[in-house]
Order: structure tokens, then sequence, then C-alpha cells
């Protein structure tokens, strides 16, 4: 039976997709009706609710529309530095090695909020140590930087193994055609490594996004810290949190779907 409906999903995604969206507001509302009964979801999805969970306030836009602004900035920040460090972790020049191995070994330590509370107060201390200068940032600029630091030491370990991944016979062949080691990288061994880390990279950008909920400890007012706002204001810690975690769960579950449909399609094309 489980073999007939794995067939039958795999066939038809976007029926997958509704169906774990309904088990999940199913088992939310099983909970609600057998322990909150006097649960009223209706208080929530005022106009002014659900303009403030989706754009934030008038003169600052946050809500969901920041929350995306966070995770695509940050996405594209730390790919790009996240190649570099795993580039530079995989070569064998130690002079470039060894930091990176020291950077992404240490954030990859350190807990993710620690790094956004680091940035956040360090980052002007720091400056008024090194320049004499005094420097703040915004919630919002440390919340990027931290991001960027922290995913970019898990996208070099990404890179890194995906370059370790490549047969030797790549660069056999690339030598039999007369190319240079900086040509036989960059056009040869590289776009095809990337092709195999695409799986991993959108997996960890999923995580990514779930993770931008963070950064409410340090006041920018995402979805999540303007959910917090809403139940600071009407006490309705259930209603909020369940609707929450319904749309984080449609962000994160579609983004899923993308990395498994990406894992299958690079395995068929490596395989043939």
């Amino acid at each position: 039976m489980s073999d007939i409906l794995n067939k039958y999903f795999a066939k038809h995604k976007f029926q997958y997709y509704i169906m774990n969206f309904i088990l999940i507001a199913s088992l939310l509302k099983l909970f609600q009706v057998t322990s909150y009964p006097e649960a009223d979801f209706s208080e929530i999805f005022t106009a002014g609710n659900i303009e403030f969970m989706l754009f934030g306030m008038e003169d600052e836009w946050g809500g969901i529309v920041l929350t995306f602004y966070l995770a695509f900035v940050s996405i594209i920040l730390s790919f790009v530095f996240g190649s570099i460090l795993g580039i530079a972790r995989w070569s064998s020049v130690k002079i470039v090695k060894i930091p990176a191995t020291i950077f992404v070994e240490l954030f990859r330590a350190i807990p993710h909020i620690m790094v956004i509370f680091w940035v956040f107060f360090a980052t002007p201390v720091i400056f008024a140590l090194l320049f004499d200068v005094k420097f703040a940032t915004s919630a919002l600029t440390s919340a990027i930087i931290a991001f960027t630091l922290f995913e970019s030491a898990h996208i070099a370990e990404i890179v890194r193994a995906g370059l370790n991944s490549m047969p030797k016979g790549q660069y056999e062949a690339a030598k039999t055609l007369g190319m240079n080691p900086f040509q036989t990288f960059t056009l040869i061994i590289l776009p095809q490594a990337y092709r195999r880390m695409i799986p991993s990279l959108v997996s960890q950008f999923v995580s990514l996004f779930k993770d931008t909920s963070l950064v409410y400890v340090i006041g920018v007012v995402e979805f999540f810290r303007a959910s917090t706002i809403i139940n600071n204001r009407i006490y309705m810690s259930f209603e909020i949190l369940s609707t929450v975690a319904i749309i984080y769960f449609i962000c994160a579950f579609t983004l899923s779907q993308i990395a498994g449909h990406l894992e299958k399609k690079v395995e068929k094309q490596i395989n043939t």
C-alpha cells in the first residue's frame, strides 16, 4: 500500500502538497477542539492584523515581506562569500586555506542566535577600537551580516564537498585537451560541482528562511516578530502561533519540494 501511495504522489506533486497542508491544519484543529475549544481565529484575521503581518507598519516595512527580503539578500551574499570560502578551503594553498578553515570551523561551532547578538552589539565596539569611529548598524543590517557570516560557513562546506566529489578523470581529460589548471577549474570542474551542490544548497536556503525568525531578538519586525507584537496586544497565543506555523510550513514545504525536484533532476543528469 505504501509503495502505491509513494508512486502516486511522486506523479502528483500538487496533491501531495495539498494533503500535507490538510494534515497539518487538521492536527491543529483537532488539538484546538479537544484542548482549546474557546479559540476564536476571527479576531486575528482583521484587516489591520493581516496588513501588519504581511507588510509591517505604515512608515517602516516589515512582516513576511521583510522576511523574504532578509532571506533573499542573505542567500545571495552567503552564496557568494561561501563559495569563495569553500574554494579557499578546498585549495592546497595554505595562505588562503588556513584562514578559510578557521572561519568555517568557528562559525559552524557557534549558535546562530549568538552570531546575531555578537554582530549587533559588537560591531560598534570593534569600529570604535580599531578605527576610533562611532559606528552603529541598524538591526536589519546586523541581521543580514549575521546571516551572511553564519550561512557562508555552512555553504563553504557544501562547496568543498562538491569539489571533492568530482572524479579525477575530469582533470585528466581537461589536461589532455591542453587546458591549464585555471581553465580546468573554472570551465570544467566548478560548473559540474555546482550542479551536484544544487540540492544541498537549496536545503540550506530553506533552513535560512526558517532561521529568519531568530532576528526578532534584536527588534527586526519580520513575520514572527510582527505576530508576537499582535499577540502582546490581544493575548491569543494559540491562534496566532498556529497561523504563523501554517504559513511557515507552506513556504518551507514549497521550497523543500523544489529541492527534492532539483535533487532528482540532478541525479538523473549525473547518471546519464
